[in-house]
């Protein structure tokens, strides 16, 4: 949005990477950063760098959006991309299929939808618009939004797959530490790359740009301006309107600005305070009717002005100050009551023109020095709009109002009602905290008894803060307090809402049988109401409950009932509906029903998104990862994951990350090909997120890491993360997967020669499997019986137990579990004299799932055992009978346990040669290890293994 006056000098290297960097988004290098993050102080020229990158841009082809925040507009949501989307041209965005989605984000427009989806389609958005490279400068983001910031965290986390690059331009030391903290994780992944700008050298100011001063005077000015472009060319500007070298050279930038004001006319330096008011949102139809000037005097002083360099035209012919820091002090040095009534005025000309609501949002506040009905309004209905997509702006918006609205008894239940709303809005924004700390202030308001249930829902909420902050107790302890309070006693719509919350501390905090005789209750009173939500909520807690330790009888029980009330109840009401779904798919994914989990996963998902439950979604999305990841559709599985990622980020609780980062862990550790560093660097961050918890999710992070690093190759730390999880007894471990962690330590056990452990618990989990009856645990159990089997050498009957296990997961639909069975047993069955069809069968099956499963991890111990299989089928013969002599010597060395290096000493050859001759072994028989070598050489099947 500047214009051009005066050389860019000394940045050449900067240009020349700059360069390099728009050659490769031309090209579209494979590796190239998705960001460029151009930093240093203010007037440093940092917008002037960017400026040239833009035309370099252009000059390449590629398409180009400028876009910037501004320091007092921080509230309105998504400024800075939304101006940036105003230069994309018309038939891009009517060519997009998801235009309305992201209205948000081209142009304020309200749009319920979840802010996160928002992130998704605007990140399409780009990728939709980048078909010849596409360069979005988002400068000054130092002062940028809240909603913009996330929205910025989102595309470097997921870098836009597409000719697209990112350029940020902001103040390193004014940045916020959101921002600060996206960038530097962006610059350690790639994804970013830094530019940072210092000050001009003496040679450049001096030789370039103060040509027509005598040397000593140029010295003098640069010494001053100490290498800052703006400050050395302001210097040279006052200069020139003869201001002597002796004075300048003490005068500090903030004064030399003000001295250019002090020429102007009384009307032209109003419309100055005016377009500093209006940031960059100024333009000729607006400044008229605020100013109050006549057309032909705005025309003329606007000229008079920009001839001055004061103001500059930029895009849609939008006026602004020459420069943040100069508006700034224009801004600030105007009476607060000339700016208060500014602000009302533009308030009122852009209500009339239909501006976007939180333009007009901004405007309000500025204008309020005292109670106004009016504005409040504006504001409340801004906060209302952006309560799903700009949850931050909704909160500081609700404060505003707070502030401002008189303590007075009529205007108590607003301000109850307005305390609750920010509440929400600081808990979805991530402030878990500040809204845990506002709902107790709601709580210890007098009781309304007004029949709202107000207080309930407080109480209720301060749980949910709680429950996500790893405070379990205290969120157990206030419900329990509120449903026994006496004076007066909660109604019992009231009573539905606080023993549905209460139920789902279970298993957080304490067992479900520590609070069924609640939940009971809790039906109770909502069947006695007619309550048919509350009566679903109730037997959906129930069926989590029970499901989760193991009782599967009951878990049936209240399972079918809860599924058969909640598939006959419409939408209508849709926000009570939500929860029992989460609980009632997560009960359905436990006892193994996957189709019926993820049709009510689904449903719930819809509900949650349009009505705004964004605490919900995580849940809701990690059933269905959990059960695509169980059903082997793996690459939907690590998408699902990922956006609960982010969703379970933005909300800002460990808890609930150490969960998401955990289930995201294991959909990796399945779909990964062996030796990725991926799934193990998750779980361990899920058991960072976790902390020093015992509580189910820590148990579920901790477990999942243990089968990370038994898939890594680390069978010694597998055990000791799944005993950490258990903790005495493995009490600790969910009991109704039991059976398929403790499959991890018998495998760990049986790898690290210690069979007398490993026997123990695969006894331990028989037990478990028998008890629950689910198939998918009875398989587990059999695999782990298989494993003692192969510690004590006897192969076909750990082959029949791993076809057993094939087949009971086939029962659930368990694609993974049954193709991870029938990989490991095809080469024992195949090593069987009569059963060499059987372990072909079983491969080729096993192998056909896993590929269309996308299980890289499967798909690997295929290619693994496959060579055994087939060598087990044919002879080894076959297989060895195409080797040179040479080659044949060397091979039955290696199964001998020779060394590459003790092999070239007896057959008098060099190592090289030696090692050149093995590889040459490895192809012709199709194995890749020496241990499958001697297996081979000895006539028989090497045992299958999860990493290596």
């Amino acid at each position: 949005m500047t214009t051009v006056r005066t050389p860019l000098v000394g940045r050449e290297a900067e240009l020349a990477r700059l360069d390099r960097l728009l050659a490769e988004l031309v090209g579209d290098v494979p590796g190239r950063p998705a960001v460029l993050d151009v930093s240093g102080e203010a007037g440093i020229g940092k917008s002037r760098l960017v400026h040239e990158l833009c035309l370099a841009a252009t000059r390449r082809g590629a398409a180009v959006l400028r876009g910037r925040a501004t320091e007092y507009e921080h509230h309105i949501p998504f400024q800075p991309f939304t101006d940036a989307f105003s230069d994309l041209a018309p038939e891009a965005v009517e060519s997009f299929p998801e235009a309305a989605e992201v209205a948000p984000v081209l142009s304020g427009a309200p749009r319920s939808t979840d802010r996160f989806h928002l992130h998704r389609a605007t990140a399409a958005l780009l990728t939709h618009a980048a078909a010849s490279g596409l360069v979005v400068v988002l400068d000054d983001m130092h002062w940028a939004d809240a909603a913009s910031l996330e929205l910025l965290d989102h595309l470097v986390r997921h870098p836009v797959r597409a000719r697209v690059l990112l350029v940020l331009a902001r103040r390193d030391r004014q940045s916020p530490a959101p921002l600060a903290a996206t960038l530097t994780r962006g610059t350690e992944t790639g994804t970013v790359r830094r530019t940072v700008l210092g000050p001009l050298s003496e040679r450049d100011c001096v030789e370039l740009l103060t040509p027509d001063l005598a040397p000593d005077q140029a010295v003098r000015l640069f010494t001053a301006s100490e290498g800052n472009p703006l400050y050395l060319l302001t210097l040279l500007q006052a200069h020139r309107e003869g201001a002597p070298v002796s004075r300048l050279s003490t005068t500090g930038l903030g004064a030399l600005l003000l001295d250019e004001l002090t020429p102007l006319t009384p009307s032209q330096g109003r419309l100055v305070q005016v377009v500093a008011t209006l940031g960059d949102h100024a333009t000729p139809a607006l400044l008229g009717p605020v100013t109050g000037h006549e057309p032909g005097q705005l025309a003329d002083d606007l000229a008079v002005l920009t001839r001055r360099d004061l103001l500059r035209t930029g895009t849609h012919g939008r006026i602004a100050l020459r420069h943040p820091v100069l508006r700034s002090l224009v801004r600030d040095g105007t009476d607060p009551w000339q700016r208060t009534a500014t602000h009302r005025l533009v308030g009122a000309e852009l209500a009339r023109t239909g501006a976007p609501l939180a333009e007009r949002a901004h405007h309000a506040e500025q204008s309020l020095s005292g109670w106004d009905a009016r504005a409040a309004a504006v504001l409340d209905e801004a906060a209302e709009q952006a309560a799903q997509t700009a949850p931050a702006s909704s909160a500081h918006w609700l404060e505003v109002v707070l502030r401002h609205l008189p303590h007075t008894p009529e205007h108590a239940a607003r301000r109850r009602e307005l305390m609750l709303r920010r509440a929400r809005a600081l808990g979805v924004g991530g402030r878990l905290r500040e809204s845990r700390d506002l709902l107790h202030q709601v709580i210890a308001l007098p009781d309304p008894g007004d029949g709202t249930g107000s207080r309930a829902s407080a109480v209720v909420l301060c749980a949910v803060m709680e429950r996500h902050l790893g405070r379990y107790s205290e969120a157990v302890a206030l419900l329990r307090r509120e449903l026994h309070r006496t004076d007066p006693a909660p109604s019992l719509a009231d009573q539905v809402a606080l023993g549905l919350e209460l139920g789902s501390s279970a298993p957080h905090d304490t067992s479900y049988p520590a609070v069924r005789s609640e939940m009971a209750h809790t039906l109770e009173v909502a069947r006695s109401i007619g309550d048919e939500t509350g009566v679903a909520g109730a037997l959906s807690v129930a069926a989590l409950g029970e499901a989760y330790e193991g009782e599967t009888a009951a878990a049936d029980d209240f399972t079918r009932r809860a599924a058969a009330l909640v598939d006959s109840l419409p939408d209508g009401d849709l926000t009570g509906l939500c929860e029992p779904l989460v609980r009632l798919a997560w009960a359905e994914a436990f006892l193994e029903r996957f189709a019926d989990a993820e049709r009510h996963a689904d449903r719930g998902l819809a509900i949650a998104r349009r009505t705004g439950q964004i605490y919900l979604l995580p849940h809701l999305l990690l059933c269905k990862t959990h059960v695509r990841t169980q059903t082997c559709r793996l690459a939907s599985a690590v998408e699902l994951s990922e956006e609960a990622e982010d969703i379970a980020r933005g909300i800002g609780s460990d808890q609930l990350l150490a969960f998401v980062l955990a289930t995201r862990a294991h959909a990796l550790v399945d779909a990964c090909p062996p030796g990725d560093p991926r799934p193990l660097a998750t779980a361990e961050e899920a058991v960072a997120a976790a902390g020093l918890g015992v509580n189910w999710w820590a148990s579920i992070a901790w477990c999942v890491l243990g089968y990370a690093a038994l898939t890594a190759g680390d069978p010694a730390r597998a055990r000791e993360a799944v005993l950490r999880a258990g903790g005495p007894g493995l009490r600790r471990m969910q009991p109704s997967m039991r059976p398929l962690f403790v499959e991890v330590l018998v495998t760990a056990a049986v790898t690290m020669g210690d069979l007398d452990a490993a026997k123990e618990w695969a006894e331990r989990a028989r037990e478990e499997a028998e008890r629950l009856d689910l198939p998918v645990q009875r398989a587990s159990a059999m695999r782990s019986a298989a494993q003692i089997c192969l510690g004590l050498g006897d192969d076909k009957a750990a082959a029949d137990l791993f076809v057993a296990a094939a087949d009971e997961s086939a029962r659930s639909a368990a694609v993974f579990w049954e193709a991870f069975s029938l990989l490991f047993g095809a080469s024992l069955s195949a090593a069987d004299p009569g059963g060499s069809r059987r372990g072909q069968a079983a491969w080729r099956r096993g192998r056909r799932l896993a590929v269309a499963g996308g299980s890289a991890m499967l798909t690997g111990l295929a290619e693994a055992v496959g060579p055994a299989v087939a060598a087990a089928a044919d002879g080894p013969e076959r297989l060895l009978a195409e080797l040179t002599s040479r080659e044949r010597e060397i091979a039955d060395l290696v199964a001998d346990g020779l060394t590459s290096p003790a092999i070239a000493e007896r057959l008098c050859l060099s190592r090289r040669t030696v090692e050149t001759h093995i590889s040459r072994v490895y192809r012709k028989t199709g194995v890749s290890s020496r241990a499958a070598l001697a297996a081979l050489m000895a006539g028989r099947t090497p045992r299958p293994t999860l990493g290596g």
